[in-house]
């Protein structure tokens, strides 16, 4: 009886364990922190100081001994998290000296970053993060990775989601940059868009009705601002396909959107150079 009972106890705690396991959320994200882990690129953080603001950074190298274009890297309203790391990570082995500013460095519970937000919150503060704060952080990294021994002096942004709208955005701000690519992002205010230098590329979801609205008329935008735009819209893909193509239960749409995506994403980074 005994040993029975210590049987049905044990079984309860491993299906406690499950479940708890199974109802974690996506936001995890652990099986990008995984490949992270294996990775063999030299990863860093740095704190990067402007004003009274201190910005945690996450800079990823590539494995060459030339120098290299730096690609600053937004993060989606997520915040820094595991895939933005790890998709930075991916940016350095295409070649590319990745910078990541976490963006909401110093607005968490006792001033600490998107790690330190209770589960849900980080999207909540990435929305009311204030555009001009934005646009200092961002300059201020990419003002860091341009005098970094490694660099070549070539500067890319991209964004994702969130930070897709704000690529577009820097590059309003930006005049060095080479080339902005904006993923799933809205486009910047019309008045603005006189302002850009380097060309634009988009990459959009066919199943992304609130993005895919705004990419006529922004077309329409630059075009008449006499501004290089060039977006692909791929069919049959959510918005943030980037990540969920690559997470264990992508669906074909996304994966192939990402796969295509990545394809294209390194041919212009090549051809911008």
């Amino acid at each position: 009886m005994k040993r029975f009972a210590a049987v049905f106890v044990g079984a309860i705690f491993v299906a406690a364990v499950f479940v708890l396991l199974a109802a974690r959320p996506a936001s995890a994200q652990d099986w990008a922190r995984a490949r992270l882990e294996k990775s063999s690129r030299h990863s860093e953080w740095v704190t990067l100081k402007h004003g009274d603001r201190s910005v945690e950074t996450f800079v990823v190298y590539p494995e060459t001994k030339h120098k290299r274009p730096v690609v600053l890297v937004i993060h989606e309203i997520f915040g820094l998290t595991d895939w933005a790391q790890e998709v930075s990570d991916e940016v350095a082995e295409a070649g590319y000296i990745a910078v990541t500013p976490d963006l909401l460095s110093g607005m968490a519970p006792g001033g600490g970053r998107t790690s330190d937000f209770a589960e849900g919150k980080a999207t909540e503060a990435v929305s009311h993060l204030d555009p001009d704060q934005v646009t200092a952080d961002l300059n201020a990294a990419a003002d860091y990775a341009l005098k970094l021994p490694a660099s070549n002096g070539k500067l890319f942004v991209v964004g994702f989601c969130w930070g897709g709208g704000q690529s577009f955005r820097f590059a309003t701000n930006r005049p060095d940059l080479s080339a902005a690519f904006v993923f799933y992002g809205p486009p910047p205010a019309k008045d603005a868009m006189a302002r850009i230098k380097a060309p634009v590329y988009g990459f959009f979801a066919g199943n992304d009705a609130r993005i895919g609205a705004m990419i006529p008329d922004a077309i329409e935008q630059m075009k008449a601002a006499r501004k290089p735009f060039e977006p692909v819209t791929y069919d049959g893909a959510g918005h943030g396909f980037m990540r969920a193509g690559e997470a264990p239960d992508a669906s074909d749409a996304n994966k192939k959107a990402r796969d295509d995506a990545w394809v294209r994403w390194k041919v212009l980074l090549e051809k911008n150079q």
